[in-house]
């Protein structure tokens, strides 16, 4: 299948999305407010199953994103607001890890980020963690 079928699906997903899908969401998001997360797991997470690097770019360079598509490609390119750049924390709207679950897990308003219900709890807190590690990396890198 390709990407573009890919992302269409899930598109339509989002469309035919129900209520209960909704409340499994945030349950889970409640779940695994408490996991811990591990940061090289959740690297192979963000850069594959959760597909995190299509829009944020490999390890959160926003200048380094994957070979995709062309139509792939030209629809991220079309987000506003572009995917945050999850290196410099001063950007970032979502403050803690129970918000960014959240927005994994039902989508991000107001965003093109869409929802993933893919991810298991585990990989949804080593993704968390992973998370942390590029924002103080990031951070780093400013100073």
């Amino acid at each position: 299948m390709s990407r573009l079928s890919y992302i269409g699906l899930v598109v339509a997903g989002l469309v035919l999305c129900d209520e209960s899908l909704v409340r499994a969401g945030r349950q889970q998001v409640n779940q695994s407010a408490t996991a811990q997360g591990d940061a090289e797991r959740g690297r192979a997470v963000f850069n594959g199953k959760g597909v995190c690097h299509y829009c944020h770019g490999m390890d959160g360079y926003r200048d380094k994103l994957p070979q995709l598509e062309a139509d792939t490609a030209a629809l991220i390119a079309r987000l506003n607001p572009p995917p945050a750049d999850l290196r410099n924390s001063k950007t970032l709207h979502l403050k803690n890890d129970k918000q960014r679950a959240k927005a994994v897990r039902e989508g991000h308003p107001g965003t093109g980020m869409f929802p993933d219900t893919t991810m298991t709890n585990q990989e949804l807190a080593d993704m968390l963690a992973y998370l942390t590690l590029l924002r103080a990396e990031g951070s780093a890198a400013r100073k």
